[in-house]
Parts: structure tokens; sequence; C-alpha cells
């Protein structure tokens, strides 16, 4: 069945590139395939489209879109390995104000300590995967990690619909779009999708700049775990798989990919290949996002962890866009 969620995201992904291309005012195209992809699939899976048995494999989207990020590495440009070094700043900018905030906000509006703690992890960091390597280090209750991943995938669903519109609105180029994009978006699946909406150099530096924010996700876990008093999980500690599947493997196949188009092992005809398939995994992975907004965990999350989410998404996005301005990306 998991092969039947695959084939549906294709066939969708197909669907959205041809009506992107169709739709056209005054000679453009203002709706990518990527945004048409998400868009089909939020109302395919809200209207009840497709059978309920179905759902679970239709979000099956992380394996295509992780084969599309490191396809899309061959067309990685060395001048976006060269803004790397200063976006660390505008990263660690985000982190630290990001997560201090949204943990006081959530305090200050009635929420336990550790569903605080978790939209701090989840917003700052890489959404549900810092999530769940943090809750059971703290032990936080099952229907925190619960309400708390759902609050980040809406916030980041929210960011994925609105950043490439403020993009071309604020007249970010596309360095600054994808640090903004990079440092502001919570799922790397969402971050991605935000980059590659904006543009082509945009996509891949905010690919980059989010894969390297996901490597401080341990770190980070570690330190809220020691602020909670605790550095043992339920089973005992930190375990070896925990830290495995943290880590951004796929980062080292992306640079894989990067220097063997660089030491021209791919021709030209090649490469457009390897991009080209990319990009369309990737516009599965955006579909598969589609089909996992449930707007009616809107009603059940109820609004306080709403709001901490959003406002702190919102937050983190002005923090880094002034931090994109400072260091003159524009």
């Amino acid at each position: 069945m998991v092969i039947v969620g695959w084939i549906v995201m294709a066939l969708i992904a197909i669907l959205s590139k041809w009506i992107s291309k169709l739709v056209v005012i005054n000679g453009t195209n203002p709706f990518e395939a990527m945004m048409v992809g998400i868009i089909i699939g939020a109302i395919a899976r809200n209207a009840g489209l497709f059978p309920k048995k179905w759902q679970p494999y239709l979000k099956k989207f992380e394996t295509p879109l992780l084969w599309g990020i490191l396809l899309l590495g061959a067309g990685f440009s060395i001048k976006v390995a060269s803004e790397l070094p200063l976006s660390l700043i505008v990263i660690f900018s985000t982190m630290l104000v990001g997560f201090f905030f949204i943990y006081f906000l959530g305090r200050k509006l009635g929420l336990p300590d550790k569903l605080s703690a978790l939209l701090a992890v989840g917003t700052t960091i890489c959404g549900g995967s810092a999530i769940a390597i943090t809750s059971p280090l703290i032990k936080a209750k099952e229907e925190e990690t619960s309400y708390s991943v759902s609050t980040i995938v809406i916030a980041a669903f929210v960011l994925l619909i609105t950043l490439p519109f403020l993009g071309n609105l604020f007249g970010l180029n596309q360095t600054a779009f994808g640090i903004w994009a990079g440092t502001a978006v919570h799922n790397t699946p969402q971050t991605i999708g935000t980059g590659y909406i904006f543009g082509e150099e945009a996509g891949q530096v905010a690919t980059i700049i989010k894969l390297t924010r996901n490597m401080f996700m341990i770190l980070v876990a570690v330190l809220v775990s020691i602020w909670f008093g605790t550095k043992e999980t339920k089973e005992g500690k930190l375990g070896k798989k925990a830290i495995l599947k943290a880590f951004p493997w796929v980062l080292f196949g992306y640079i894989g990919m990067a220097v063997c188009a660089v030491k021209g092992f791919f021709s030209p005809e090649g490469i457009i290949f390897f991009k080209a398939t990319g990009k369309f995994l990737i516009l599965m992975g955006m579909v598969g996002i589609g089909f996992g907004t449930n707007f009616r965990d809107i009603k059940r999350l109820g609004a306080k962890p709403l709001i901490v989410g959003i406002v702190g998404a919102i937050v983190v996005t002005g923090v880094s866009l002034v931090m994109v301005k400072l260091l003159n990306f524009y």
C-alpha cells in the first residue's frame, strides 16, 4: 500500500505541474507547482476524497523527499557554500531568541512546563524530529508530545504558504530568501519546499542551511534535558538509535552529489536529469505534506498551544529577517 500512496502522490504531482503551467497571469505562472501540490493534497485530505485506510500511506512522503534532496545536490553551486559561514550567525540568533521567547510565552499563557519546552525545541530546531528526540529525555506526557507536534506542523504549513509571497513583497533576492526560509521554517520538508517555491537558488540555500541547523538537534535536546534535571529517558538514556535517527545523514549524500558534479563526474545532461528528477520527488513530498495536514487538529488543540506556536513562528521569522538584513544578504 505504500507504493499505492507514492503512485497517488506522483499522479497529483503531475497534475500540479500541469495546473501550474495552465494558469498564466501577465505572462507569468503565479502558482508554483509545489504550492499547487500542497493545496490539492490538503483539500483531498480534509474533504475526505480518499479512503481513510489510505491516509497512513499517503503521508509516507519522506522517502521520495530524501531522494529528491540527495539528487538536487548535483545542482549545488559554490556560491551557496560561500554563504554558509556568515549564515551561522542567523541560525544561532534565531535558535537562541526563538527558544526562550516561545518557552516563556507558553508559561505565561499557562501551558505546562514540558509542553512549552517541546514547542520551543520544535520551532527553533527541526519540528517533529526535535520534539520526538526531546520528549522522552524530559519525560513529557504523550498528549504533550502529540499537541506540540500538531502545533508545529500547522505553524510550518502557514509559513510554507505565506513566506514565498512575503519574500517577493519584501524584494528579497534568492540568497536572502533561502537563508530566511532555512532559519525560519520548522520541519525540513516544509523548509525545502518553501525555498524551491521561491526559486532554484533559494531552494539550494534553504536546503543546506536547514540541514546545517538540524545538526544542532542532539545538542539542544541534551541541554534541555539537563535543564529539566535529567539526562535519562524512560528506557535509561539517550540511545544510539535516537542519535542516528536525528543526525541529518542526507547532508552527506547532498554534498557527495555536489562534489561529484564539481569534479565533472556527471555530464551536463546528467545534472539536468538529476535536478529535474529531484525537484519532482520533492514535489511528491509537498503533496504528502498536504495530505498530512488535518485542519481538524486546530479545534482539537485548543487556542493556547496554537497561539504559542503561531506567535513563536512569527517571532523566529522576524528575527531571521532582521539578521538577514543586518548581515547584508539582500
